[in-house]
């Protein structure tokens, strides 16, 4: 388990290389808007093969820490790595790895969903009888073949999800980052995006998931990292981090902010 670092190493400028059996290895992030710094020196290393929860309040920096794990977000000091792969000097390479599944991203949503994951396919070049063939596939384990002729700007909330997720696999990508991927998503649908990322991870691949539901994350993740105030906490495997409690009780103790009232006596007399 490993607790959060000195702050003079949290500021100090990333150097080190990547650690040999990670699959993104974050060194050293940080991140400012403005006067306000979001992500303070974020190290974190996660291995191959593992299925990995970020957890955090709101605030914390969890978005911001992917959004430059996965190049979307230029860090104002230090480094990420996917697989040995340095993000931003070798950043085509990198991405070329990941599937992502990032919050707030707007999709290309006047084309329907069949269309968007084939496009996507096409992004990563992967011939065209092969992306007709993945697609079919991903759109009937989401349960979405008889949407795939369906605009995108049409979808529910839950299904935006699960075709945005299918743009994330369509191309086998060696790591997978998804931020709050069940939200808004139905309880059946989310069993099946359960065992598809279980399965996944059995195959090799490794996946990065941000999420407020401890027990989601105690129940698929094998490790798990707790982030706030855009500082790493602490990071581990799930029982290592959790110490004998429940990962909800564990969180709560870390974060701290938790007030034991039963509200004002007004609300309490409806």
């Amino acid at each position: 388990m490993t607790d959060i670092p000195p702050q003079d190493q949290l500021l100090a400028p990333a150097t080190s290389g990547p650690v040999g059996d990670a699959a993104v290895e974050l060194v050293g992030l940080v991140k400012r808007f403005g006067e306000k710094v979001a992500v303070d020196g974020v190290t974190l290393t996660v291995p191959t093969g593992s299925f990995y929860g970020l957890v955090g309040p709101n605030g914390a920096g969890k978005t911001t820490s992917l959004s430059m794990a996965t190049g979307l977000l230029v860090p104002d000091a230090g480094q990420a790595f996917i697989h040995g792969v340095d993000m931003w000097r070798e950043p085509v390479k990198a991405k070329g790895m990941l599937g992502n599944l990032a919050d707030g991203v707007k999709l290309f949503d006047r084309l329907t969903g069949e269309q968007l994951v084939t496009y996507n396919g096409l992004l990563f070049g992967i011939p065209q009888d092969e992306i007709a063939r993945r697609t079919a596939d991903l759109l009937a384990l989401m349960d979405m073949t008889d949407a795939g002729g369906t605009l995108v700007v049409d979808y529910s909330a839950g299904m935006t999800k699960k075709i945005a997720l299918a743009c994330a696999l369509v191309h086998a990508p060696r790591v997978l980052v998804l931020d709050e991927p069940f939200e808004s998503v139905d309880p059946v649908s989310a069993a099946n995006i359960q065992d598809i990322l279980t399965g996944y991870v059995r195959g090799g691949g490794t996946v990065i998931v941000s999420s407020h539901s401890m027990d989601l994350v105690q129940r698929l993740c094998d490790h798990v990292a707790v982030i706030a105030a855009g500082r790493l906490l602490v990071a581990g495997t799930v029982d290592e981090v959790r110490a004998g409690q429940s990962l909800q009780d564990r969180f709560v103790d870390l974060v701290g902010g938790r007030r034991h009232t039963e509200g004002p006596e007004w609300l309490r007399r409806s």
